[in-house]
């Protein structure tokens, strides 16, 4: 749209600011269209109407002098103009007249902000402008459209979206070409660009710290729209400066919009060119649309907070064994899911700062199979409850963890219990809580202490500890190389060096010098997955210190070696139940299997033996995760893999290093 300053600038159109009349304040006036009138007209009593808002007022057929009658009806279109918000007064008059405006309807014009302006241009010049201006006007009316269309099309297909805002602060910004925030009391819900709070804050202390000295013209141009469904007109930096310098931080803006508008605030500042009245109907209806997102947000929340609550409501009753009452309550939210009368716990342990969002990952990942909510007595726990069906198959609230737990890094844990009654879920509960800090010592941060799960648990006790010991012998001397060797194992046989380095907090040639002088007392090449898995297994069953005393049961009476262990009908059920899921798939996921890990876990020439492609590979691998609940990049997962195929198949075979020393007792 063009301004009184733009059409002064024409030089066809010969126009001016009368003499007296300063310019400065009225050049950025923008005008909407343009309105003729005679002086015979004006006399007459018009203009009979309501002239449009932004019009620019010429009046032509004027003489060399106004006097009389005429400057009083001169000095009446003025107050109509103000009125109406007209853009000005122009009036026609001969090239090289003197002043036509006496000094009253001067005065009159400066009271009521109406400027005064003269032009010499031909009436064919100023019809050529009149159609310029409405040929603008309805370009810029369909370019509004298109902006009010594109603004609907960003919002969301999910209204309660928490990322819903952003995609309206993005386009809103890019159309104003400003600095956009969405904002509540304490917290920023969309900023485009990200910089968007500090700029504003900095805007709104800026105008307040300048005053009215400041030239307004010359930005920062600010406005703050509340987020409701009848949103009252923007309020500009004058008005807010005060109390946004009263807050003093990067919070201003919501500290504000919490004091006066008692809901979230959308907040705009661009440097220049001030906002037009198209601009703040953007914004309007921008505000608009935000409010309803914001209202479903609300909404969303506050359902969110309800099911939580009756969620933890519920693990409360089943904590105190109030079972019924615990699916009574759960009815509505979750059909059936406490119908069965098995359970499992597990315990997530995550910064307390992380514990929400972690939290939602966790739902998310147990998918609707478990109750998951976090633990009123400590601010870093994570509770999950699973009920166990009968004749489930698989394990993927486990594995699900397991892998969420993994991508959290070092500070999360997970500890699991095993199968209870529903009845004695605190019992579970305790059985999680410390296998949960059992896994605080173990590489993967991980110890899910199901019995019919775990392969240490299933092997005699007194029996497999003698094994490790023979196998570790030379670790196990009281001297400090042997301690560190002791300490870096573990995490340096499960990771890359690099990344056990990283969790050791040691360079990572130190992790490969301990590395090297362990397998050279060891006489293992722990560049094979059979080695590796053999010494993780002896690692895990020296560290294990709560598991119950078991009888010896080996087949023969044989002593302590490794193959008699896994030779125990204890070991074979265990084993069984690990891959049943795999034996029916008609893949024949453990010939691949069986394969991979003959070539040490490499995918190329697993493929090639088995005239497969490297895709086909990974795909079987990652069927075999599904039905195992076991992770094949952990190591954890790579042993029990490696033992479970050898005890069933015989296919991959098992060494048992140092034979000599694996029935010392």
């Amino acid at each position: 749209m063009l301004t009184l300053g733009a059409l002064v600038g024409r030089v066809e159109l010969e126009l001016a600011f009368a003499g007296g009349v300063p310019a400065t304040p009225h050049e950025a006036v923008r005008v909407a269209g343009l309105a003729t009138l005679t002086l015979p007209q004006l006399l007459e009593g018009e203009p009979q109407r309501r002239l449009e808002p932004g019009s620019l007022v010429l009046l032509t057929e004027m003489p060399f002098r106004l006097r009389g009658r005429a400057e009083v009806a001169l000095e009446t279109l003025l107050e109509q103009l103000a009125l109406d918000g007209c853009a000005g007064l122009a009036v026609s008059v001969l090239s090289g007249a003197h002043q036509p405006f006496s000094l009253a309807v001067r005065e009159v014009s400066a009271a009521l902000g109406v400027p005064l302006l003269i032009t010499t241009a031909p009436p064919r010049q100023w019809a050529r402008a009149g159609r310029d201006l409405t040929e603008r006007r309805l370009a810029d009316a369909e370019a509004r459209a298109g902006q009010l269309t594109t603004l609907v099309q960003q919002l969301p297909t999910r209204a309660a979206d928490p990322e819903a805002m952003q995609p309206i602060a993005d386009w809103l910004a890019r159309a104003l070409r400003a600095q956009v925030l969405v904002s509540e009391p304490g917290s920023v819900l969309a900023a485009s660009p990200e910089t968007a709070a500090e700029a504003l804050a900095e805007a709104f202390l800026r105008g307040h710290r300048e005053g009215l000295a400041r030239d307004r013209s010359q930005g920062p141009h600010t406005r703050l729209v509340p987020l409701s469904s009848a949103p009252p007109a923007p309020v500009d930096d004058a008005s807010w400066g005060g109390r946004v310098a009263a807050v003093g931080d990067l919070a201003a803006v919501g500290a504000v919009s919490a004091a006066d508008a008692g809901n979230a605030v959308l907040a705009v500042a661009r440097r220049s060119p001030p906002f037009d009245d198209a601009d703040l109907r953007l914004m309007r209806h921008a505000a608009r649309l935000l409010g309803l997102l914001d209202q479903a947000r609300r909404e969303h929340r506050a359902a969110a907070d309800a099911a939580h609550a009756t969620r933890t409501a519920a693990v409360e009753l089943l904590l105190d064994a109030e079972v019924d009452k615990a699916r009574r309550v759960m009815a509505t939210q979750a059909p059936g899911l406490l119908t069965p009368d098995a359970v499992r716990v597990f315990v997530v342990e995550t910064p307390q700062d992380r514990r929400d969002a972690v939290l939602l990952r966790c739902e998310a990942g147990t998918a609707g199979r478990a109750l998951v909510v976090a633990d009123p007595r400590e601010d870093r726990r994570i509770l999950v409850v699973e009920p166990i069906r009968p004749r489930r198959t698989g394990d993927a609230v486990a594995t699900a963890l397991t892998r969420l737990v993994a991508e959290l890094g070092a500070d999360a844990s997970l500890g699991g219990s095993g199968t209870y009654p529903m009845v004695m879920l605190a019992d579970a509960l305790q059985e999680a809580i410390t296998a949960q800090r059992f896994a605080l010592r173990r590489p993967d941060a991980v110890a899910l202490s199901a019995q019919s799960t775990d392969l240490v648990s299933v092997l005699p006790r007194d029996a497999a500890r003698r094994w490790a010991r023979g196998l570790l012998d030379p670790l196990l001397r009281p001297d400090a190389q042997g301690e560190q060797m002791r300490d870096t194992l573990p995490t340096a046989l499960a990771y890359p060096y690099a990344v056990a380095a990283r969790r050791l907090r040691v360079h990572r040639n130190t992790v490969r010098r301990r590395v090297a002088k362990a397998a050279e007392l060891l006489d293992m090449d722990f560049a094979t997955v059979r080695d590796r898995a053999t010494v993780g297994l002896a690692l895990d069953l020296l560290a294990d210190r709560h598991r119950p005393e078991r009888s010896l049961t080996l087949v023969g009476g044989a002593p302590p070696t490794l193959k008699s262990l896994l030779a125990s009908p204890e070991a074979r059920a265990w084993a069984d139940n690990l891959l049943c899921g795999a034996r029916g798939d008609r893949r024949n996921l453990l010939t691949t299997a069986a394969v991979w890990l003959a070539h040490d876990a490499h995918i190329e020439p697993t493929a090639r033996a088995l005239g497969l492609s490297e895709f086909t590979v990974r795909s079987h691998l990652r069927a075999l995760e599904g039905h195992m609940a076991r992770d094949l990049g952990s190591l954890g997962g790579l042993r029990d893999l490696q033992f479970s195929l050898h005890i069933l198949t015989g296919e991959v075979g098992v060494t048992n290093p140092r034979a000599d020393l694996c029935s010392t007792p």
